[in-house]
């Protein structure tokens, strides 16, 4: 695991474990703040394959959180009407199916709460309407859907929902529980349970509507890889591991000169040959030292600055010198170094591109199976 108190996190960003984004077409936005929740350490484990092929997040691509994969339109759509409905205490009714709008704000309250201190205080009211409408689509979408389901009597069984929870909990950051997930969220494991199989039901009704298991064409991969040549572009990358004396911040100078000597006769003691993953293991206070110190792969722009410099400068399995940062002394040895380069177009990257294009065209069917269906019921919208 990553020592992740010299990381820069990078915010906003969420990346689906492949394996559960090939299952998830939609996610309703109660389940949506699990993968919310655990989107720093997949960025982490991101960075640690800085030196694999990456197709790059964007617009549609494949690291687009799939809660967004539907929003409402500004103005009802085709079978949707707007009404006033003041008094009538209904935020939206679909073919009779009504959310009340008591109930649209309390959901409308949990997800502000989240964003709350993330984004600019300005730009809090256009949140709040981007919110309303994205709870009001998402009751619209998961009403039809549902209806749609049950017409076809499609199921998931308790297997299939097995496996994808085993595969969220193989991405929560260490020291992290579902249990503890759960309750952060405030989503009990049943809940949780009921929403992944409805995501499974969902992508088994994609898959109904599209024909079956989409199939890419050894030319669909080789066009998009040599038209897409700047999503392959891999950035100069180091492997290393350190050892951390981390400051406190009831340090006295006093504390740190202590500290930074510790660090200086720890730089000595391998430098003549002690085992690196040995002194880790015993004076590290970095999490890292569970695995010798091992922080894995990154390139620039991942780690606090004195930190990347030292990295990014020193030789292959030098013992480099003591460097300060704001969260203490660190000794620095890099394992590996990756010039940048262009991934090539082998079996890795390959699968990466058939997946890609696979999520894409199931987001495609799904869309249009989604307009189908609202085409042909009767959606009342109330209020603005």
């Amino acid at each position: 695991m990553r020592c992740a108190s010299h990381r820069l996190i990078k915010k906003g960003g969420t990346i689906v474990n492949k394996k559960i984004g090939t299952h998830f077409l939609i996610i309703s936005a109660v389940f949506f703040t699990l993968f919310i929740a655990v989107g720093c350490d997949s960025q982490e484990k991101k960075a640690a394959n800085a030196g694999k092929p990456v197709i790059a997040p964007g617009p549609g691509g494949p690291e687009a959180p799939a809660a967004e994969l539907t929003m409402v339109q500004a103005a009802p759509s085709a079978g949707e009407t707007a009404k006033s409905g003041v008094g009538s205490g209904i935020a939206v009714e679909v073919d009779g199916q009504k959310l009340t709008m008591s109930q649209l704000d309390t959901d409308m309250q949990k997800q502000i709460e989240m964003i709350k201190g993330k984004i600019p205080a300005e730009n809090l009211e256009n949140a709040k309407t981007e919110i309303r409408r994205g709870l009001i689509d998402e009751f619209v979408v998961r009403t039809l859907i549902n209806r749609e389901i049950e017409k076809r009597k499609i199921t998931a069984d308790d297997k299939e929902i097995t496996e994808i929870v085993e595969a969220l909990k193989a991405q929560l950051p260490a020291g992290i529980t579902m249990d503890e997930l759960q309750k952060k969220n405030k989503i009990d494991a049943a809940k949780m349970r009921e929403e992944i199989g409805l995501n499974i039901r969902m992508n088994k009704l994609v898959m109904a509507e599209s024909g079956g298991k989409v199939k890419i064409t050894d030319k669909e991969i080789a066009d998009f890889y040599k038209q897409n040549q700047d999503k392959f572009k891999q950035p100069e990358s180091v492997h290393a591991r350190h050892i951390l004396l981390a400051k406190a911040p009831e340090d006295t100078d006093k504390t740190k000169a202590g500290k930074k000597t510790k660090a200086e006769e720890l730089r000595k003691q391998l430098v003549n040959g002690a085992d690196f993953a040995d002194v880790a293991a015993k004076n590290s206070d970095c999490p890292s030292k569970q695995n010798g110190g091992d922080v894995g792969t990154f390139s620039r722009g991942q780690m606090v600055k004195p930190f990347e410099d030292a990295a990014f400068s020193q030789q292959k399995n030098a013992i480099g010198p003591v460097v300060e940062t704001d969260f203490g002394f660190h000794i620095i040895q890099v394992l590996e170094r990756q010039s940048a380069q262009v991934a090539k177009l082998d079996a890795a990257t390959k699968k990466q591109i058939n997946d890609f294009l696979e999520r894409q065209k199931q987001q495609t069917a799904f869309e249009g199976l989604v307009k189908r269906l609202k085409a042909g019921a009767n959606i009342l919208v109330y209020g603005k």
